[in-house]
């Protein structure tokens, strides 16, 4: 049986550079918004708190300091 990715989130390990795929899926959950990302459109990570986010302006937001 073939499994797809379609509609699955994925699970991913940020790193500096890219991410490797922990488990298969066509998208990430934004930690600030809660939008989905699909895989090809994510450009924004923290690699310290493993957090994926939906646009520059999210990912500033949630790591500026409090």
């Amino acid at each position: 049986m073939l499994v797809s990715n379609s509609d699955r989130p994925a699970r991913l390990h940020y790193m500096a550079n890219g991410f490797r795929v922990l488990t298969p899926g066509d998208h990430v959950v934004c930690a600030v918004s809660g939008a989905r990302i699909p895989i090809d459109s994510l450009r924004y990570w923290s690699v310290d708190r493993q957090h994926a986010y939906a646009s520059a302006h999210l990912a500033s937001e949630a790591l500026r300091p409090q």
